[in-house]
C-alpha cells in the first residue's frame, strides 16, 4: 500500500458510535483530527431534540506527520483501521476538507446528508451566491426539492443538501 505520511488527510474507520472518544484520544496523543458534524432532528413519541451526529459516520480524518504516528493510531482504542480502496489508503486532501467545512459553515443548507452513491446523471451547475460561489455541483431531484449533490472523491462519498434554487445557474459552454 501507499505509504506517503505527509501532506495528506487520512481517513480512520472506527467502532460505530465512538467518533467522540477516538477524536479526544487522537488529540491527547497530539494528532491533528476533523470530525464534522450536522445537525439532525430526533423525534420520539414524547418529544423533539435536535442533535449532532457525524457527517460521515465511524469515519475520523486525522493528518500525519510521519510513519510512527501512522502506527500508533492503530493502537488507540476504538479505531478499526484506515479506509482503504484496493491497495491505496484513502487520502483526502487539504482542498477537500476546507470544501467539507465550508459546506457545513453555511446556515442556508437544509437536510445535509452523505452517501456513497455515485450521482444519478444529471444537470450540473455553478453555484452563484454564498460561500460555495464557483463550487460545481450536480442537482438531483428528492422529494420535489432541489438538492446539490458534491462529490469528495477520495473517499467516494457525496454531501447532498437542499440550496435556494436561485443560488444555482447554468456552468458557460466552452466552445472550441
Amino acid at each position: 500500500m501507499n505509504r506517503c505520511y505527509t501532506d495528506n488527510w487520512y481517513v480512520l474507520y472506527v467502532k460505530s458510535r465512538h467518533e467522540r472518544k477516538v477524536e479526544s484520544l487522537l488529540r491527547e496523543n497530539q494528532i491533528e483530527t476533523f470530525l464534522p458534524f450536522v445537525k439532525q432532528v430526533r423525534k420520539w413519541s414524547d418529544r423533539k431534540k435536535t442533535i449532532e451526529v457525524p457527517l460521515f459516520p465511524s469515519y475520523i480524518f486525522i493528518k500525519l506527520l510521519n510513519k510512527r504516528e501512522f502506527e500508533r493510531v492503530r493502537s488507540i482504542d476504538g479505531v478499526c483501521d484506515y479506509i482503504h480502496f484496493g491497495r491505496e489508503y484513502a487520502k483526502v486532501t487539504d482542498d477537500e476538507i476546507s470544501k467539507i467545512r465550508l459546506f457545513l459553515s453555511i446556515n442556508e443548507l437544509s437536510d445535509i446528508e452523505t452517501s456513497s452513491e455515485r450521482p444519478k446523471v444529471g444537470k450540473k451547475y455553478t453555484i452563484t451566491h454564498g460561500p460555495l460561489c464557483g463550487v460545481e455541483c450536480e442537482v438531483s431531484m428528492v422529494n420535489n426539492k432541489d438538492r446539490i449533490v458534491v462529490r469528495i472523491d477520495s473517499i467516494r462519498q457525496n454531501i447532498s443538501a437542499t440550496i435556494p434554487a436561485n443560488y444555482l445557474s447554468e456552468p458557460a459552454m466552452a466552445y472550441g
